[in-house]
């Protein structure tokens, strides 16, 4: 699919040549861009065509990324339309002109199809836009592409291979090909890294964003559950799932969160966020921060852990408080309370949205259990589907098991775990290492995850946001930063602060 796309733009991805004073390099931001574009250096069409141009020289040559698995054939026209738009009326919005990368899990209008990397949805195009699509488009966005992801979103076997998809098969680090780029929203981590596009979005059930941005070397955010609309995403489970931005820099990642948020009344967790995300890029934003170090998330790296005390120098002389010993002792026991929710959640909605999709694709978990069957060459030829299975096999959500599970999982990580830490501690947030460094790609054991420090934000549905900490063997890995509800700008001050004062993030060298 993405062959035939990009065959139909290759004739435009000639020489592209900006006004002599423009530069679109690692460290541009949208700010930068949009500087440029009112002082007429470059057009929201050159923007374009400079990404269409890195794509086909690393993601489908070169290196071959494969990263970047649908393009937008409309894309150069819509730049062209936003650019005439800009010439009489200004910018539409925040993100005008700023081509986008979706993962391959959320619906699009724009020709490409929605297919959770799946073969059974390779024709899945929706009839509407998800309702953070739409959010983007009114900020002026364009939606450039999809991204590969791991399939399903990491949620159909129990030895699957992060990045790898029936449809479009293994995606690689940029950093080293030979490495996993995490998961499941691989495909966006990677492309944010390499410099596709000027953003990325990903979505997270526990770790899906967080997990590749840091493995990436990127910023990740995972939002409060709820401020960012579920509409239109292919889902795992209400109670975790959330879409959040990816990006090289923390102010990209905030305005496009900030372009993201906005109450959804058809979801059913809809938070409302009065937040001005923007206004907490603070250069001292650490000054004062009481922060508490998660001492029992870390500890199964040792070259990952002296990157990480590090961080924490860095942090106390950007004037935080450092807490140490902050630990969840009830870490290990909201678990399977989470897996047991995430089967039941899953097989209920995916239900609900493969109901809705065009004839013939399968309409139920039950059908897709069998369409992976009939096509193992292709679906399973490295790991199998036992989660599916494993849902399959549950009941209603209306089920006691479900509810007391739901239950537990929100308690532990909720009122007993991060609110109760900030209030023993009188924290303003919790660190620890995002997770360890890449591992090897293995499609015969699957992914070799040493730990990661995702869980209790992802279960709770409390904000998260990971940010480059340095290097070990040069491979990137992340500093997480996590707190109650709704306490983005607490996040985003420490965040800001800290990239400011340590530029940690090097580019990977592309060949």
């Amino acid at each position: 699919m993405k062959v035939f796309q990009h065959l139909a733009l290759l004739f435009f991805c000639t020489a592209i040549v900006f006004n002599a004073d423009a530069e679109i390099n690692e460290n541009t931001t949208i700010n930068d861009i949009h500087q440029q574009m009112q002082s007429k250096q470059i057009t929201s069409e050159q923007l374009v065509q400079f990404y269409l141009k890195r794509i086909d020289a690393f993601d489908d040559n070169g290196m071959k990324l494969n990263s970047v698995v649908q393009l937008n054939k409309n894309a150069l026209q819509q730049a062209k339309d936003l650019d005439e738009y800009f010439l009489k009326n200004g910018f539409k919005g925040s993100l005008h002109g700023i081509p986008i990368l979706l993962k391959d899990n959320i619906d699009t209008t724009d020709g490409m199809a929605n297919t959770a990397g799946s073969t059974a949805l390779a024709n899945n195009f929706p009839d509407d836009d998800a309702f953070l699509v739409k959010q983007l488009k009114e900020a002026g966005a364009i939606i450039l592409g999809k991204t590969n992801l791991s399939e399903w979103a990491n949620f159909r076997s129990t030895a699957s291979s992060s990045g790898w998809s029936g449809l479009y098969g293994q995606s690689k680090n940029p950093y080293d090909t030979t490495t996993s780029p995490c998961g499941s929203s691989s495909g966006s981590g990677i492309a944010a890294a390499a410099h596709f596009a000027t953003v990325t979005i990903g979505t997270e059930t526990d770790g899906s964003v967080t997990c590749p941005a840091a493995i990436n070397g990127v910023v990740g955010i995972k939002p409060t559950l709820g401020t960012v609309s579920r509409d239109g995403i292919i889902p795992i489970a209400h109670s975790q799932d959330t879409a959040g931005p990816m990006a090289r820099n923390v102010t990209d990642a905030v305005i496009l969160l900030a372009a993201m948020v906005k109450a959804d009344p058809s979801d059913q967790d809809v938070m409302s966020s009065t937040i001005d995300y923007l206004s907490h890029l603070k250069l001292d934003g650490l000054k004062g921060k009481r922060i508490g170090i998660a001492r029992n998330l870390m500890g199964y790296h040792q070259g990952l852990d002296n990157v990480f005390s590090q961080a924490v120098q860095d942090l106390k002389s950007q004037g935080a408080v450092i807490v140490g010993d902050v630990n969840f002792e009830n870490k290990d026991q909201w678990g399977d309370a989470e897996f047991e929710v995430l089967l039941y959640e899953f097989k209920d909605e995916l239900n609900k949205y493969l109901s809705k999709t065009a004839p013939g694709m399968p309409k139920s978990l039950s059908e897709m259990i069998e369409f992976n069957k009939k096509n193992a060459d292709i679906e399973m030829k490295y790991f199998g589907q036992e989660i599916f299975l494993m849902a399959q096999a549950k009941g209603s959500i209306t089920d006691k098991v479900y509810l007391d599970a739901l239950a537990k999982a929100k308690r532990l990580t909720q009122q007993e775990g991060i609110d109760a830490l900030l209030e023993k501690h009188n924290l303003d947030m919790i660190i620890a290492p995002t997770t360890g460094p890449a591992w090897k790609i293995d499609w015969v054991n699957g992914d070799h995850y040493l730990g990661a420090a995702s869980s209790a934000a992802a279960i709770s549905g409390y904000p998260h946001i990971t940010l480059p900490m340095g290097y070990v063997h040069g491979l990137p890995v992340g500093l997480s930063m996590f707190s109650g509800k709704l306490q983005e700008g607490i996040l985003i001050e420490a965040a800001f602060g800290f990239e400011q004062a340590t530029k940690h993030r090097v580019a990977p060298k592309l060949q």
